[in-house]
């Protein structure tokens, strides 16, 4: 590179870095800066993104699932990859390893390690199944759920998921990690 055009890379830097300089200093503190290009994101722009579940069952949505929708979707939604009963795999066991958390080989699956049943909608809706997430209704994930839960024992076949009842259930490893001091998850409650 020349002399000349290395002198003119070197002043076009040192303008384009005193005009950023200029625009720090007249910029408010607190206030983000505004490259003039894009805009705020507005509530209807948030809404598609904003599908997280808590534990206390806020943000579950409408809809209602059974045991018995549940497993003929499970079945062809996610038995290739969980098994056919959700113990088998090839990917992560869904089922089992209940008292196995204090021994050498701790088994951790949903019933045995997770601790709060809406996670387990959470996930599923959010991830599930692996090629095409978020593409299950409402009733699908809650049927999906509800066949997991009961094939873990924790639910009874008649037990219907909503957003009340899966808030409702307790997991076997609910107590089973540090305590969570914060009050918005103690008790049930829905958005």
């Amino acid at each position: 590179m020349s002399r000349s055009a290395l002198c003119v890379v070197l002043l076009g830097g040192l303008t384009y870095l005193g005009s950023v300089g200029s625009f720090a200093e007249t910029s408010s503190p607190g206030v983000p800066y505004d490259y003039g290009i894009g805009r705020p994101a507005t509530a209807t722009d948030i809404r598609p993104w904003d599908i997280d579940v808590s534990p206390n069952g806020q943000g579950l949505p409408s809809g209602s699932g059974t045991v018995q929708m549940g497993r003929q979707l499970y079945l062809e939604r996610c038995a290739s990859c969980h098994g056919k009963n959700g113990r088998e795999g090839p990917m992560n066991k869904l089922v089992g390893g209940q008292g196995t958390l204090n021994s050498p080989n701790p088994v951790k699956t949903i019933g045995s390690y997770w601790p709060y049943a809406t996670t387990l909608y959470d996930y599923v809706y959010r991830a599930m199944p692996f090629g095409a997430p978020q593409s299950l209704k409402p009733n699908e994930v809650y049927s999906i759920v509800a066949w997991i839960l009961y094939q873990n024992g924790i639910i009874r076949e008649d037990d219907v998921m909503n957003g009340d009842t899966l808030a409702a259930v307790k997991m076997p490893n609910r107590n089973g990690f540090v305590p969570d001091p914060r009050p918005d998850i103690l008790a049930p409650t829905r958005r």
